[in-house]
C-alpha cells in the first residue's frame, strides 16, 4: 500500500520516481489479484510493471527529472472513440474470461483491465484526461477488490481516487500556466 501511494503521490508532481514505486505496488497486486479470482486484475498489475520501465524512461528525458514535461490534453472525440473501443473489445473478450477462467466479475475486471491500461499509457505521455479516467476506474476497483474480500487495496483504491481528484487540479492548473503567455 505504501508503494502504491507514493506512486500516486509523485505522479502528480511528475516525479519520474513514481514509476520505481509504481513498479514494486504492482507486482505485489498481481499476486494479490490472482489469488483472488481477478484475471484481469492481474494480468493488469503485470502490464503496469512493464509500464513502469516505459513511464520512467520516458519521464526521464526531463532535465530536471520532475515535474517539467509539457501537459497535453486530447479532443472529446478521441475518448468517445476510446469509449467506444474499450465497450466492444470488453463486450468481446469478456465471455471468452468468463468461459476460460473463475473470474468473479469479467466484465467489470475486463473493462477495468482496458481503461487502466490506457490510463496508464496517458499518465506516461502527461495527458491531462488520465486523471478523469482513474477518478472512474479507481471508483470501479474499490468495489471490485472490496467485493472480493480484499479490503486494504480497497482502500488503497480510495486514496487512489482521492490522488486522481487532486492529480486533475494540480496539473489542469499547470496545464494553464504552460499555456500563459510568458509561461
Amino acid at each position: 500500500m505504501v508503494a502504491g501511494l507514493v506512486y500516486g503521490v509523485l505522479a502528480v508532481r511528475q516525479n519520474r520516481l513514481c514509476w520505481v514505486f509504481g513498479g514494486l505496488s504492482s507486482a505485489i497486486l498481481a499476486w494479490l489479484a490472482a489469488r483472488s479470482q481477478l484475471p484481469m486484475q492481474s494480468l493488469l498489475q503485470v502490464a503496469y510493471v512493464v509500464m513502469s520501465v516505459y513511464g520512467f524512461l520516458n519521464w526521464s528525458r526531463q532535465p530536471d527529472g520532475a515535474g517539467s514535461l509539457p501537459i497535453g490534453w486530447w479532443p472529446w472525440r478521441v475518448h468517445l472513440g476510446i469509449a467506444l473501443a474499450i465497450a466492444l473489445v470488453t463486450w468481446g473478450l469478456a465471455p471468452w474470461i468468463a468461459a476460460t477462467t473463475q473470474a468473479a466479475w469479467p466484465r467489470l475486471d475486463t473493462a477495468t483491465m482496458l481503461a487502466s491500461l490506457l490510463a496508464t499509457w496517458m499518465v506516461a505521455r502527461v495527458r491531462l484526461e488520465n486523471w478523469l479516467y482513474w477518478i472512474v476506474i479507481d471508483a470501479i476497483a474499490v468495489f471490485l477488490y472490496g467485493a472480493q474480500g480484499l479490503m486494504f487495496v480497497a482502500v488503497l483504491y480510495v486514496a487512489y481516487l482521492v490522488i486522481a481528484v487532486f492529480g486533475w487540479f494540480e496539473w489542469r492548473a499547470r496545464l494553464r500556466l504552460q499555456a500563459a503567455p510568458g509561461a
